[in-house]
């Protein structure tokens, strides 16, 4: 199976043009305010527009209502809906049904008992994205730069497709790999200059970082 990599919380023509090139195998937009990736329905038109299938789109939100799905995918319209909020197992049905896109649900890890919710997302996510618990304080659930013990996830015994986030960047990608035998790697701060700001060189020398681990694998 081939790596997936993923340039989440991209806002600019110039870096999803950038990530694309390059070879992202998905590509992130955020809508949810709090965070400076957030982007404006119509702006989620523009990039989404751009792609023209040269990768998945993929919308992340967080603890949306059906209203906001409905405009993100009348927008949008996106190949995956991945759910980085406190959502249910009932409620990834439920948006599954209505919506009918792939969901992957994120999954925030600090310990080992954060993995004992995975029997109920797995029997109805696509996907699951592993990322660092995020502290109480914060006022969002991802993209702070903070890495998890990815040796938690290093005997993992999941059918469902698996990705790795948190804290990941060009230098330590391979590792998280590694441990983690995940089959894909997300990215959002870590190709950044600073909040919200992606580089496009880190981009490319992410992207190309996680595709060595791939070529090694199969020598």
């Amino acid at each position: 199976m081939s790596l997936l990599v993923k340039i989440c919380g991209l806002s600019t023509r110039e870096t999803l043009e950038t990530a694309l090139d390059a070879g992202a195998d998905m590509v992130g937009f955020v809508f949810f305010p709090p965070s400076p990736r957030h982007v404006s329905l119509e702006t989620g038109r523009d990039l989404g527009r751009q792609v023209k299938g040269r990768a998945l789109k993929v919308a992340l939100t967080v603890d949306a209502d059906d209203a906001t799905f409905d405009n993100i995918v009348d927008a949008l319209s996106p190949d995956i809906l991945q759910l980085h909020g406190q959502e249910s197992a009932a409620r990834l049905r439920d948006i599954k049904q209505k919506f009918g896109r792939p969901v992957m649900k994120a999954v925030p890890v600090a310990t080992s008992a954060d993995l004992a919710v995975l029997p109920g997302y797995a029997a109805v996510a696509d996907r699951i994205l592993f990322d660092a618990r995020a502290p109480k304080d914060a006022t969002r659930p991802g993209g702070l730069g903070a890495a998890f013990d990815w040796h938690l996830l290093e005997h993992l015994d999941l059918k469902l497709p698996y990705m790795v986030s948190g804290g990941l960047d060009a230098d330590n990608v391979a590792e998280a790999l590694r441990v983690t035998g995940a089959g894909g790697a997300d990215v959002s701060s870590g190709v950044e200059s600073a909040p919200g700001v992606k580089d496009p060189e880190l981009i490319k020398a992410f992207i190309r970082a996680a595709r060595a681990t791939q070529e090694l694998s199969v020598r």
